[in-house]
């Protein structure tokens, strides 16, 4: 049986907020190699979404765990519950997708990833970032040695679409979301960062609030350098328009992508390179679904046809620096890893 003819892998969405609501759709709307036939939220209301995509809605996870249909569960809920929910997903023989951040400290996230490896069961990761097309070109250039040596990172993923939500949304809650938007967005620019460079050694942040009543505050920024030298700038703001840019500068060349619109409804990519003894070139590249992409991804790894790319070892240095980001935002210091 060829990849495309295996049956798509039954599923379960846990948490059908914003971002749960997303990845539902696209996943039932065809495509993703998944399908969701369970809903899982507290919220009551969230049983009228379920009901318009015609899958089962319940308010209690071990509804989906004890389903022998449901193959793997997708985490869209808040990051203090990822740790549990996973155990729990483990424990029932079931695969997982977390949204990020996985965890809130190296311990917790080295655990996740040893009961999933432990069971054989696969961990997939909501960094949909790197199934964006000009991304994965600069990871491929970057493993390819195209770019010669690495030297920097600059990276700003910002918005401001979190300063019209009531302030009992866990998102505004300082303690499951600190250091301004480094969870929401931030952790998606340290992710391609680790990949790219490898771990972290020490971080310093400056994380301020300047234009909103926001807990966490507003505007992080994060200075970052790695054992294998290097560094990476990376700024999350929650009080700006929507901008998104990922630069990375090499000794043969350099490449900066620009994102035209939020991931959420993506409209396409401007990409500017600069490669040694060219002239520097502007393109653009068509929108794409990297969100699908990565559920994709996921679901083939589920089936074995193939590796799921974001390994283990990416995600515990992702979540070490995520810690140390923290850390620094409190303390307004350098924290090593």
């Amino acid at each position: 049986m060829t990849m495309i003819e295996k049956e798509p892998v039954v599923a379960a969405i846990v948490g059908l907020g914003w971002w749960g609501k997303k990845m539902a759709t696209l996943v039932n709307a065809g495509g993703a190699e998944m399908h969701f036939v369970r809903g899982i939220d507290p919220d009551p209301a969230a049983s009228a979404f379920a009901e318009n995509l015609g899958i089962r809605f319940s308010s209690d996870l071990a509804d989906a765990l004890n389903d022998p249909l449901i193959e793997a569960v997708i985490l869209a809920t808040p990051h203090s519950l990822h740790q549990s929910q996973i155990a729990q997903a483990v424990a029932a023989g079931k695969h997982v997708f977390c949204e990020k951040p996985l965890a809130m400290t190296r311990r917790d996230a080295e655990a996740s990833v040893a009961l999933c490896e432990q069971a054989g069961l696969v961990l997939g990761m909501g960094h949909e970032r790197r199934f964006e097309p000009p991304i994965a070109e600069i990871l491929e250039a970057a493993e390819s040695g195209k770019l010669g040596r690495l030297l920097q990172i600059e990276a700003n993923f910002s918005h401001d679409k979190f300063l019209g939500l009531d302030p009992s949304n866990w998102r505004l809650n300082a303690e499951q979301a600190p250091a301004g938007g480094m969870t929401a967005t931030g952790i998606h620019l340290t992710d391609l960062s680790v990949k790219l460079m490898g771990p972290a050694r020490d971080v310093r942040v400056v994380c301020e609030n300047l234009a909103s009543s926001i807990p966490q505050g507003d505007t992080m920024s994060a200075h970052i350098r790695f054992e294998n030298g290097g560094s990476s700038y990376v700024s999350a703001t929650l009080a700006t328009p929507f901008v998104s840019r990922f630069a990375v500068f090499g000794t043969l060349g350099w490449i900066e992508v620009r994102d035209k619109a939020h991931v959420e409804s993506p409209d396409g990519w401007i990409v500017t390179e600069g490669w040694k003894g060219k002239p520097i070139t502007v393109r653009e590249v068509a929108p794409a679904e990297p969100v699908r992409d990565n559920l994709r991804a996921f679901a083939r790894a589920v089936r074995g046809t193939e590796t799921y790319p974001i390994t283990g070892e990416d995600m515990i240095n992702n979540i070490a620096l995520l810690e140390a980001i923290i850390r620094s935002a409190r303390s307004g210091a350098v924290e090593n890893l």
